[in-house]
């Protein structure tokens, strides 16, 4: 079943006939693991374990190989991500935050996707 379009911290999308944007497959999978990593944990109120946090780790020391590890434990909660091959993560600081390039598999379409996005205050 298809997500409406939202990109996290943004308004929904409208598709060209000014319905909700529905999305799927690669689309739907990087906006759920988005959101995934941007929701501190406790944001949630049903689900207090969701979210990984990423933007609480701006201004701390980067460990990048503990940082990789909590994105990708993460991604491997969404069901959309193939396991084997693992994701591959690069993390790196940015003037006032964290660059992040994910390359994985998608489950249903068995295609490589990239998800590439920086957190900043």
């Amino acid at each position: 079943m298809a997500d409406v379009g939202h990109s996290f911290s943004g308004d929904l999308q409208l598709s060209a006939t000014g319905d909700l944007l529905a999305v799927n497959g690669v689309l739907e999978s990087q906006q759920r693991i988005l959101r995934r990593l941007l929701t501190n944990p406790q944001d949630y109120i049903w689900e207090p374990a969701y979210g990984a946090g990423l933007p609480a780790k701006i201004g701390m020391p980067l460990d990048e190989a503990e940082l990789d590890g909590l994105i990708r434990s993460q991604m491997f909660l969404e069901p959309s991500v193939v396991q084997n091959p693992a994701p591959q993560i690069v993390t790196g600081l940015i003037p006032n935050g964290i660059d992040t390039q994910i390359q994985y598999v998608e489950a249903d379409s068995s295609q490589p996707a990239t998800l590439s996005f920086d957190v900043t205050p």
